[in-house]
């Protein structure tokens, strides 16, 4: 069976937010990150395949798909045989317990698919992020969560609401906080990481008194900060070093 006008039209619509949510589904690119999502408890809708890589999905909801309408609706320069749609799950309850990673209006989408890649690797199984951070399911997201977006629970949420109601001792990144090598870090916690240019909203700010940084040993002092998944994932090493 080969692809119709409205699944090209359907596959197409899915770079953008709305449409995602209209049809609750997202849309996946690449041999490797298809089979791991189709391997998890995520309800696949529909896997496009070239003909020559069919085999290679244990599914009956595959339609073959040529290289030309592939290119059409693919995402990356160099399409890669195969995009699936899968159905957007339901929201897990919040955890309470447990370290957290908290992201204050994340823009990039490459960011908060590594961190959400970070959280996986150190076994973070929350993520909440404010309403105005990219979602989660953006394409280039899930790309780049390489996916463990299926083993993190990624929420969206009111960040102040959140705080002000939470026991957890918690953390800002911020450039003027404490040497983490200094700071002795608990088990349980929550970790706010702040937007890319500007870090933490005052708001935000206002909530927490712990402040921690990474300090700068170089001596070039025109490198004013780190990318802020590359700090995630110093601030989460000595989270986890502590125990």
């Amino acid at each position: 069976m080969n692809i119709s006008k409205n699944q090209l039209k359907t596959i197409t619509s899915l770079s953008q937010k709305k449409y995602r949510q209209k049809h609750s589904l997202f849309l996946v690119e690449g041999v490797k990150v298809v089979n791991e999502i189709l391997n998890s408890s995520f309800e696949v809708d529909t896997i496009f395949a070239t003909e020559d890589f069919e085999s290679n999905f244990s599914t009956d909801k595959i339609i073959t798909i040529s290289e030309k309408d592939l290119q059409k609706v693919s995402n990356l320069k160099a399409p890669n045989k195969v995009l699936g749609l899968f159905k957007i799950p339901d929201e897990k309850p919040l955890q309470k317990t447990g370290l957290t990673i908290v992201l204050d209006a994340i823009n990039d989408p490459g960011n908060l698919g590594t961190i959400i890649r970070l959280c996986d690797w150190f076994g973070v199984t929350q993520l909440v992020c404010s309403k105005d951070t990219v979602d989660c399911y953006n394409p280039k997201v899930v790309q780049a969560s390489m996916g463990s977006l299926t083993r993190v629970s990624v929420k969206y949420i009111d960040l102040k609401s959140y705080l002000e109601e939470t026991n957890l001792p918690t953390f800002i990144a911020d450039m003027d906080g404490e040497n983490v090598y200094k700071s002795k870090l608990p088990k349980e916690a929550i970790l706010i990481m702040g937007n890319e240019a500007n870090g933490v909203t005052d708001e935000i700010k206002k909530l927490v008194k712990n402040k921690i940084s990474i300090p700068r040993f170089g001596e070039n002092q025109e490198i004013e900060s780190l990318n802020v998944a590359t700090a995630t994932a110093i601030l989460l090493s000595e989270f986890r070093r502590s125990f």
